[in-house]
């Protein structure tokens, strides 16, 4: 690119203008060095939505990029259409943003991804939490080694979802719910943080709302490294615990003083998001007191964080942080924990598709 389009504001549609479309919506009208060129929406509520904000609406991405070609796209429709949105977008050779999960199959994912490889597209995956700095510091302090040799980890995610949360028809369907919507972020967050895993083992119930989908989950992981871990969910239960309840990412979600994830090491222990890192004084043992400290960070916004990353994406100035690679191995272990709950065994990942590209 020329100096001046180095510096000029890149245009981005946005496809999807549902609860996180809008959201991106409002980011990128926010961010000096992004216009929206259009919202992409064939519902009635998203043409409204973008006449709301003065924004350009089409019911197509064709159609959007015939009036004013975007320099990038973000997919935020519901996840069963992520592959065939972002498709759109790769086959105009236009690079994307796609909201997790990045399909809602793996073999679905593993052809967008092949399509972004042929088409020398970058394509980079909505897994957000990976830009918080609360995440980034946990990653330092497991790095350090002060947790000693990793053993375990346990996440939570219980809360309370309305029940006109689930008048939108998708919501209720294969493809949706908690694991999927919701524990598709914990998971790559424990990939990021722990590695690969090995193995998974889940059960899963609907017995409050007998949707289709699940509305409770319990879930076993072991990790490459031989570390264990548990994630324990429901989008059923009323409680402070779970990461939209304790890391303040997004304001629309009150914000408590608790953990989600608590990581477990040889040296000593660290509660998440609270960064609360707990060890002996001399060396680890159950009779002597134990201090705490709290790891210093500075807050920012993972959402901005990740537009202004797309945005040098887009000008090829960095590879994707979450790669369509990356996202789809994160959803290789939720199609696995779908399938141990579906079959009730052990299912056993094997050595996950590293593929080179994006």
């Amino acid at each position: 690119m020329s100096a001046q389009s180095q510096t000029t504001p890149l245009k981005i549609a946005v496809m999807g203008a549902g609860l996180i479309g809008r959201r991106h919506i409002e980011g990128v009208l926010a961010e000096p060095r992004a216009t929206l060129s259009a919202v992409v929406d064939p519902s009635d509520a998203g043409r409204e939505f973008a006449k709301s904000t003065g924004a350009r609406w089409f019911p197509t991405l064709p159609e959007a990029a015939a009036s004013e070609r975007p320099d990038g796209v973000i997919v935020a429709t519901p996840n069963q259409l992520h592959v065939a949105n972002a498709l759109e977008a790769i086959a105009a050779g236009i690079p994307v943003l796609v909201e997790k999960p990045i399909a809602d199959n793996a073999d679905a994912g593993a052809a967008l991804v092949d399509a972004g490889v042929l088409a020398n597209v970058p394509i980079l995956v909505g897994h957000h939490r990976r830009y918080n700095p609360i995440i980034q510091e946990t990653k330092r302090v497991l790095d350090s080694g002060r947790l000693g040799k990793l053993l375990t980890v346990q996440g939570t995610f219980w809360v309370a979802k309305p029940d006109d949360y689930f008048d939108v028809g998708w919501r209720r369907q294969a493809g949706a719910g908690p694991t999927f919507i919701n524990l598709i972020h914990d998971i790559d967050l424990f990939r990021y943080l722990f590695g690969e895993v090995d193995a998974v083992h889940a059960m899963e119930s609907n017995s409050t709302r007998k949707h289709p989908v699940e509305d409770t989950t319990v879930i076993l992981l072991r990790f490459a490294s031989g570390m264990l871990g548990t994630l324990n969910a429901s989008d059923a239960v009323a409680s402070p615990w779970s990461w939209e309840m304790t890391a303040g990412e997004n304001p629309a979600f009150p914000r408590l003083d608790q953990f989600c994830y608590q990581i477990g090491g040889t040296g000593g222990s660290l509660a998440i998001p609270q960064l609360a890192l707990w060890t002996n004084a001399s060396k680890p043992n159950w009779l002597e007191a134990l201090t705490s400290e709290r790891v210093p960070f500075t807050p920012t916004d993972p959402q901005t964080a990740q537009l202004h990353h797309f945005c040098d994406v887009i000008r090829r100035q960095a590879e994707p942080l979450v790669s369509g690679t990356e996202g789809l191995a994160t959803l290789r272990v939720v199609d696995a924990i779908k399938a141990s709950a579906r079959s009730g065994k052990t299912i056993h990942l094997g050595k996950i598709d590293r593929r080179q590209g994006h």
